[in-house]
């Protein structure tokens, strides 16, 4: 049974082709501007998915079709270029009879305190979580009529090994992996809800491979002990043996910095979430998948240690 993922490069689809290939099928079609082979047998299949065409072509013949593409940190590309992509894979399904899976985010939950669960109302803030919603429910209108058959696996902030590029990744792990301070948005005493990405990879697949699943948002399940970023900085300090040494960056920094960073000014908007505890709830998963083990923080960032030592990062 043919499978696709469409935007395999990155770190998600990675890890959902190996999870695939491990547990569900061998038959994988990797789909992106530039494919790379993550097994022996994958099918690679180069694709723009601006192009309704390509789309087209990039799906045919799949049973299950796993959208896991990313754009970089650029507010008006991600406003001008998810609706098309979306519109265009939805097509694809529905002219080929696929089953859908979309990776999704929370930009277009309330950036409160408030326990987020799938029944959260959208309530974006700026034009990155607008156009998420957007297109969340782009796809649950062709859920509804009938033209696809499809599910949305949501995630929160994550972290992981590899290509993972997240705030958490990026500013905290790789900092002090190379002997630099971790930087935080705003404050370091808030509880964060963080999630390993081989776990959302893991978790992905299994859904996709769920009937029973399909017509529903699943939030992907995160290690329930929520940490605030000073403990998350401890920990991965005291797994990659160096000092626990970490910069607060104020608003104003990163307001000044945005004149400067496409990738700073696609983030000024999502601040207000790093000044209060975020609690992303996935007990509905869990319920549903009790067998499901999901990757403590302490664990997670040892297997970073592990493998970035055998690769001399």
């Amino acid at each position: 049974m043919l499978q696709t993922i469409l935007g395999s490069s990155g770190q998600i689809g990675t890890e959902l082709t190996r999870e695939l290939a491990r547990n569900f099928t061998r038959e994988l079609r990797l789909v992106s501007r530039n494919p790379v082979k993550v097994n022996e047998g994958d099918e690679t299949f180069a694709a723009d998915l601006l192009d309704p065409e390509q789309t087209l072509r990039a799906v045919e013949g799949s049973k299950i079709v796993y959208l896991t593409a990313g754009l970089p940190m650029d507010t008006a590309m991600w406003v001008e270029q998810w609706p098309i992509m979306m519109r265009n894979v939805i097509e694809a399904c529905e002219v080929h009879g696929a089953k859908l899976v979309f990776f999704d985010n929370t930009y277009m939950y309330p950036q409160t305190a408030t326990p987020q669960t799938e029944e959260t109302e959208f309530q974006p803030q700026g034009q990155k979580g607008e156009v998420r919603a957007k297109i969340v429910r782009m796809l649950e209108t062709a859920i509804e009529e009938g033209r696809v058959e499809a599910l949305i696996g949501r995630a929160p902030e994550f972290y992981g090994p590899g290509k993972t590029r997240s705030v958490t990744t990026t500013m905290v792990v790789d900092n002090l992996w190379n002997g630099k301070p971790a930087k935080v948005l705003l404050r370091d005493d808030t509880k964060r809800t963080l999630i390993y990405t081989p776990d959302a990879s893991r978790a992905l697949a299994l859904l996709g491979n769920t009937p029973d699943a399909y017509g529903q948002t699943w939030h992907l399940p995160s290690d329930d002990d929520r940490v605030t970023l000073r403990k998350f900085v401890d920990i991965a300090a005291d797994t990659f043996e160096t000092e626990p040494r970490l910069d607060i960056l104020k608003k104003w920094q990163l307001k000044l910095a945005s004149l400067f960073s496409k990738r700073a000014a696609g983030a000024v908007e999502l601040l207000p979430r790093y000044a209060v505890d975020n609690i992303f709830v996935s007990d509905k998963f869990k319920a549903r998948f009790p067998e499901f083990q999901v990757t403590s923080i302490a664990s997670g960032l040892e297997e970073i240690r592990r493998e970035r030592a055998g690769a001399e990062w």
